[in-house]
């Protein structure tokens, strides 16, 4: 009986497609840059100028040769569930081509289980809809690339770091070697930053922690998941020492 040499060696799979991938579609022309769309949620969205929210994908395309390779179609409140139904997903498709990245990151809102229109189930829905976004993205030739979501600043009364987000990062992290997703392993990434940071100095990357310190923002409840400035583009900083660490040809468009 035929055995697949995967079998024998599953560690250099993901490789292996990455290189056939590689060789069957040429599909930038040389020199050409390919582009980078992000899909995912608030905490990667983009933000008017006078709203000091910062989603860390507006601060991605400054690491790139250019950055206007970047894409930012994560939209404050989506799911996967609701990023697909509200037609953001057929959006995103209809612009990717041949040879693109597609980097998802979902979690924070598919957790919202009580919310009928947005939460997904972590064992059933949510790695079904990963799986479905993964194989579209693969359908139009493109890379997909899965990332937890980033970690909320909340800490015990010992001054450690909690983790929030339930099994889904879990979730993502088996689908990703279920499918051979190259994965951002953001929550892991962002936990160890705040857990180094420590309780106060942490709170300088947060919205709203100090009523009335960001001009242009209303909301003096304080935020322990959204994003300043400084806070996104740390978060960016990190996911491309995830994208450098993943080995992908994405690499060689960083600066």
């Amino acid at each position: 009986m035929y055995q697949s040499p995967f079998t024998w060696f599953p560690h250099v799979k993901m490789k292996f497609l990455i290189m056939v991938f590689l060789a069957a579609f040429p599909l930038h022309a040389a020199g050409h840059a390919p582009q980078v769309y992000l899909a995912g949620d608030s905490t990667m969205a983009n933000y008017a100028e006078k709203n000091p929210q910062r989603g860390w994908g507006m601060a991605l395309g400054r690491h790139f040769v250019d950055p206007a390779m970047v894409h930012n179609l994560a939209i404050s409140g989506r799911s996967t569930k609701s990023f697909i139904a509200r037609g953001n997903w057929e959006k995103l498709l209809a612009e990717i081509q041949a040879g693109d990245f597609v980097i998802i990151q979902f979690g924070h809102n598919d957790e919202k289980v009580e919310l009928p229109k947005t939460g997904t189930d972590v064992a059933t829905e949510f790695p079904e809809n990963l799986r479905r976004m993964v194989r579209d993205v693969r359908t139009k030739q493109a890379v997909a690339l899965l990332a937890t979501p980033v970690a909320r600043r909340k800490f015990d009364r010992e001054g450690r770091l909690v983790a929030t987000h339930g099994a889904y990062p879990d979730a993502i992290r088996a689908v990703a070697r279920e499918l051979d997703v190259p994965l951002l392993d953001l929550e892991r990434a962002t936990m160890a930053w705040l857990q180094e940071e420590g309780v106060e100095a942490s709170k300088k990357y947060f919205v709203g922690l100090t009523p009335g310190a960001h001009p242009g923002s209303t909301d003096t409840a304080p935020d322990n998941t959204h994003f300043l400035a400084p806070g996104a583009e740390k978060v960016a900083a990190l996911a491309v020492a995830e994208i450098r660490a993943s080995k992908l040809p994405l690499a060689q468009w960083l600066k």
